[in-house]
């Protein structure tokens, strides 16, 4: 289920490229067209199947560079994400969740644009490529 998530890394398979001036790689989910063709169809039970019907996309991703700044990266991102739930740790959070001290709210639509950026004519979106000079 991370195959979007790793894709455009240095370590994932594919060659990289570019277009448009931006160095990419070559991604093809699993239920493509494409992978279905190439063996992957077999997890979706569509094997022998005459006419497959795509579930997934054939594209390209931007270059992540390697996994170990990814990596980190997600961890450092997890630990904001705990930090803000006030939780420590994972087993911390499964704990005030097992105890009901910890519970999420649902947020309506208008209440998940309120909390993402809004009202600006333009802003810099922040971007992984940032770690690379580690």
């Amino acid at each position: 289920m991370m195959g979007g998530l790793l894709a455009g890394t240095s370590e994932s398979p594919g060659e990289y490229f570019y277009e448009g001036g931006v160095r990419v790689k070559k991604y093809r989910g699993m239920a493509s067209h494409e992978a279905m063709e190439k063996g992957g169809g077999k997890r979706y039970l569509s094997v022998e199947d005459r006419i497959k019907v795509a579930q997934g996309v054939t594209g390209t991703v931007v270059d992540k560079g390697s996994v170990i700044h990814l990596v980190q990266y997600l961890m450092q991102s997890l630990l904001h994400s705990l930090q803000e739930l006030g939780c420590r740790s994972i087993q911390e959070l499964h704990k005030g969740i097992y105890e009901g001290t910890l519970r999420f709210e649902m947020r309506s639509p208008s209440a998940q644009a309120e909390g993402t950026v809004h009202s600006l004519y333009s802003f810099k979106e922040p971007h992984l490529g940032l770690l690379r000079g580690r």
